[in-house]
């Protein structure tokens, strides 16, 4: 894999909530000619990230929800409407995890498809809505419906892990939720992602998008492998 391949696969992202506009101005700085599919940013940011983004090919993401998911469904559409008409391209929002655990599966689609349906027409149809299922509170089995239950509400990816849950992303939660969304889906592997072996791993087991803070160093060490 070439260092551009990478870089396109890759949502560098900075959710911190220690980080004002100095430090992300800077850090943006750094990363927007790196060829990233996004920059993941909190939503305060989004405007920045917009102005520092424009002309590139790398987009701006944020996101809905986060990062536990209880939100009710009115505010995570309102939110997701107002990120879109900011600048973003991308949402990652995280599902009523509760609601998927008790099997209210009907909810929890519901929940999922009003932000799609929103966030398409608040974008004229290009948003990409990632859905978090934090896989760490989940068994293999709530993986597979929380999977299921994102694309039946037309998600556009489904994603591990938020980096704020109990544990981040693992090789065997992309290899599942690839299994269970089948091609045509995006997987997102996120949490915990901080070089390129396990980036790489991830890829590897069927992730389409990684999310990471450390997309700088990964591309740094691909550059110093390849020689």
């Amino acid at each position: 894999m070439d260092k551009a391949t990478l870089a396109r696969a890759i949502d560098q992202t900075l959710l911190k909530p220690t980080v004002g506009y100095q430090a992300a101005a800077e850090w943006m700085e750094l990363s927007a000619g790196a060829g990233f599919a996004s920059l993941c940013v909190s939503p305060f940011l989004v405007p920045l990230a917009a102005q520092r983004l424009a002309g590139t090919d790398t987009v701006v993401c944020s996101v809905v929800g986060f990062p536990l998911g209880y939100t009710n469904t009115e505010s995570k559409v309102e939110e997701a409407s107002h990120l879109v008409q900011l600048g973003c391209a991308e949402v990652d929002m995280v599902l009523n995890i509760a609601a998927l655990l008790e099997g209210d599966d009907a909810f929890v689609r519901d929940d999922i498809e009003a932000v799609v349906r929103m966030t398409g027409t608040a974008s004229e149809g290009v948003g990409i809505v990632k859905v978090i299922l934090e896989t760490g509170y989940l068994e293999p089995a709530d993986i597979e419906r929380g999977c299921r239950l994102a694309v039946e509400a037309g998600a556009d990816f489904v994603k591990t892990s938020t980096g704020f849950g109990p544990r981040g992303a693992s090789v065997e939660d992309v290899r599942l939720m690839r299994s269970t969304v089948g091609p045509h889906v995006g997987v997102k592997a996120a949490g915990g992602i901080r070089d390129l072996d396990t980036a790489l791993a991830m890829l590897a087991a069927g992730a389409s998008r990684i999310g990471t803070s450390s997309g700088i160093e990964i591309l740094e060490a691909l550059e110093a492998r390849r020689g």
